[in-house]
């Protein structure tokens, strides 16, 4: 039974590649593919990505943080 989950995740994920319009999504999936030996992802993205994952870990921990109706609410009009 867990050959058919995995047959049908996959086909999942081919749907999804499909319809990926996120350039830098793409070339992360490529990079994937040509070297699947790299286990951290943390080496592969820029320093701009690190700096807002460790700002947004920092909020977090300080409490700054809405739950998804407020920033739903606050964002819909963009949504």
């Amino acid at each position: 039974m867990g050959d058919l989950n995995i047959e049908k995740e996959k086909l999942e994920i081919i749907k999804w590649v499909t319809n990926l319009k996120d350039d830098a999504a793409i070339e992360r999936l490529r990079m994937l593919r040509v070297n699947p030996k790299k286990l951290d992802w943390w080496n592969e993205v820029t320093e701009e990505e690190k700096a807002a994952i460790e700002k947004g870990l920092a909020d977090i921990k300080a409490g700054r943080v809405k739950p998804h109706k407020e920033a739903k609410k606050l964002y819909e009009r963009w949504l």
